[in-house]
């Protein structure tokens, strides 16, 4: 199962523990709304599974993925109004992101 599969089914399952099975102790993403960056240390598992609740992720879509790399196109609607569409271009490192 590619690692894109493994991510969604993880979050579509709203299981912390599997998707972070996705991620690289290295692991760290830059907010496009702030510039925070987050990594696995900084987000509790409490926080994680708030927003794989709370986030409205529709239109989710590998757009490409190998061995170095993934990319994901989606949109997403949050509580607070704000609506997005990101495109995720996430390095891979031992398999994970």
């Amino acid at each position: 199962m590619a690692l894109y599969e493994k991510m969604l089914e993880a979050w579509n399952n709203r299981d912390v523990e599997a998707y972070w099975a996705c991620l690289h102790d290295d692991w760290e993403m830059t907010w496009h709304s702030t510039g925070k960056v987050t990594n696995k240390t900084s987000m509790s598992a409490e926080q994680m599974k708030a927003i794989m609740e709370n986030a409205d992720i529709k239109d989710r879509r590998c757009i490409y993925e190998n061995d170095e790399i993934l990319v994901q196109h989606m949109r997403a609607d949050y509580p607070n109004g704000t609506k997005d569409a990101t495109m995720h271009v996430s390095l891979k490192k031992d398999g994970l992101l």
